[in-house]
């Protein structure tokens, strides 16, 4: 799954104009293949939002009114295709800047009638900084961000203490921040980084060691079996806003 601080600005495929508003980027692999450059065309209009600084209109954005979740790093959107189809009463922001991730999750929001996601390309940390307002989310999901495994890159992971109190300022009352990852280290950090923080409280079991049982809503992900296979566990967190 990308991480959407470390991107690099590029031109958008010249094919899809509906792009050409949104910041787009450069990632480390992957290339958009015919279908999902299609799904741009046809369900672009209808899923993606352009970034505009200020105050976002969830209820216009989505044609309802609806709790709102927001995913950080979809990578290529099954698991947040399978969430919003479970819970068709809840709204899911989702952004991610990998161009063929967004393809992928595009045609399968427009296949299988999602009509409750809503995907921006752009930059989650700016989002959450110029688009949405304090205590304005039910719920947060980032699942298996780049654990960045050597020591010198630990500066550049994503769940970092100013990032997550970020977060929680965003969250409800009662909000959740739900956290996946398949590499123990990060999992202690990010154990550490959300226990540290006064607003959250762990909703894991004494004894559990912190960490909670895979929700029922989660499927289980590419990441999570390539995890398996190699004899990793995968650990989840859920904590709520106080």
């Amino acid at each position: 799954m990308t991480d959407p601080r470390h991107a690099l600005p590029r031109t958008p495929p010249s094919d899809v104009p509906y792009l050409r508003e949104v910041k787009s980027y450069v990632l480390r692999a992957g290339r958009t293949t015919v279908g999902q450059a299609r799904a741009y065309e046809v369900f672009g209009p209808r899923f993606l939002l352009n970034y505009v600084p200020g105050a976002f209109d969830a209820e216009a954005a989505f044609g309802r009114s609806a709790p709102l979740i927001l995913e950080i790093g979809f990578g290529m959107g099954g698991a947040t295709a399978h969430i919003a189809g479970v819970r068709p009463q809840d709204n899911f922001l989702c952004c991610e800047v990998h161009e063929p991730g967004v393809g992928a999750l595009l045609k399968l929001a427009g296949e299988q009638g999602l009509e409750n996601i809503r995907i921006l390309r752009h930059d989650a940390v700016e989002v959450l900084q110029h688009m949405l307002g304090e205590a304005s989310l039910d719920g947060v999901h980032i699942f298996f961000p780049d654990p960045w495994h050597k020591s010198r890159h630990h500066k550049r992971r994503l769940i970092q203490t100013p990032f997550v109190n970020q977060l929680t300022r965003h969250l409800k009352p009662g909000g959740y921040i739900h956290l996946a990852t398949d590499w123990e280290p990060y999992a202690q950090q990010m154990l550490e980084v959300l226990g540290a923080e006064p607003m959250l409280q762990n909703t894991a079991q004494a004894g559990s060691g912190g960490f909670v049982p895979k929700p029922d809503y989660r499927p289980l992900t590419k990441f999570e079996n390539r995890g398996l296979k190699l004899g990793h566990g995968v650990w989840d967190l859920v904590f709520r806003r106080v």
